[in-house]
């Protein structure tokens, strides 16, 4: 009996303390919930800045990455592209480019050439989307050519004139004549020194694109071998980065070897330091100048700066790059990328603060 007693004590014991600690939680999720339902943002702040506003070049292009190869997909269908188009527009931008049109065995579009060498059927024609959010909303698409992979694994840019032989005529044929908005090509590979095969690839593709096409623009996005050129390695900075002379003097031969059939050269600004772009941008724009070639910029909204690969870059770091390509005179601002970067649905959160600092800046309303 005393034996009942005692459990029967305990048990009520028990409740009576789960009790008292379950009372106070609940009354304080209610009360943090009423708490937080009366903070609401205060209508008509904006950033005190203190710098000029509307000092940069304006971005106008982006690329489009619906491959993800090194950052997170985010898996949007046709409803969340369309409100990406619009935040985009939104904000001037009026020319997307494909990244590029495959990579390895993803791939964007169903090829038949590409699927016959065993690439994976993809869920939905992504080429044939964005030509059409792209007429919808007044943007030329720039298409970005297949990427095999094999100059990464050989160093060699020959390889990948094979297979874009037939990737072009397929394209231009399926899309090219039945699109308004296709407004010209990307030619995908991504180079920064004098590389093996660059110079001859470059001009075979550029002229199979501008000759299928009746002269459709094309263009490149290389980038500078600078001290954040430290792809592959676990180093923020790389001591052996590339002098401007010696950058001087390579794109010099480069450009000589494509510019009949290259229109623009947009190299990647996010490989050099803050303090070293107008050295930089003032070559690259000499240089494009003398060919006969337009300098655009790409703008990197990621950030190069951090160990964790990639998130939305500092708004101070974008805008002193584009403040640097006005300075320098160039002639157009795109950026990868927009759509995991700065659009206010992104995955990241940063991104849409990134697009409301670039409206304040720029006074967009």
């Amino acid at each position: 009996m005393k034996t009942l007693d005692r459990r029967d004590f305990l048990k009520k014991a028990t409740l009576a303390g789960a009790s008292a600690l379950t009372v106070p939680t609940l009354f304080e999720s209610c009360t943090s919930k009423a708490s937080a339902s009366t903070v609401v943002a205060t209508d008509g702040l904006e950033s005190k800045l203190i710098v000029p506003k509307n000092n940069g070049l304006k971005i106008t292009g982006t690329f489009l990455d619906e491959i993800s190869h090194d950052i997170p997909h985010q898996n949007w269908g046709e409803k969340e592209w369309d409100l990406d188009f619009q935040h985009m527009k939104n904000i001037g931008i009026d020319t997307v480019i494909m990244i590029r049109s495959g990579y390895r065995k993803f791939v964007t579009f169903p090829s038949p050439y590409l699927l016959k060498k065993g690439c994976y059927m993809p869920s939905v024609d992504l080429v044939d989307m964005f030509l059409r959010l792209a007429e919808k909303y007044g943007m030329k698409f720039y298409f970005g050519l297949y990427d095999s992979g094999k100059y990464w694994d050989t160093g060699d840019m020959t390889w990948e004139v094979e297979d874009n032989k037939y990737v072009i005529d397929e394209v231009w044929e399926n899309y090219g004549s039945k699109y308004k908005s296709f407004g010209g090509w990307y030619i995908s590979g991504e180079i920064s020194r004098a590389t093996k095969g660059a110079i001859g690839a470059f001009h075979a593709l550029g002229k199979q694109c501008k000759d299928i096409s009746n002269g459709l623009p094309t263009f490149i996005s290389p980038w500078i071998d600078g001290k954040k050129a430290i792809m592959g390695t676990t180093k923020m900075t790389k001591e052996d980065a590339v002098s401007v002379q010696q950058h001087e003097k390579e794109w010099d031969e480069i450009f000589d070897g494509i510019h009949d059939v290259v229109d623009a050269c947009a190299f990647q600004d996010g490989h050099i330091d803050y303090d070293e772009l107008d050295a930089f941008f003032s070559v690259n724009k000499k240089l494009a100048d003398k060919y006969g070639m337009q300098c655009w910029t790409n703008a990197e909204s990621f950030d190069r700066d951090m160990p964790i690969r990639f998130l939305p870059i500092k708004f101070d770091k974008l805008r002193m790059k584009l403040e640097a390509a006005k300075r320098a005179g160039y002639d157009k601002a795109i950026t990868f990328e927009f759509s995991h970067f700065m659009s206010p649905q992104s995955a990241y959160l940063q991104a849409g603060h990134l697009y409301d600092r670039y409206k304040e800046y720029f006074e967009i309303k």
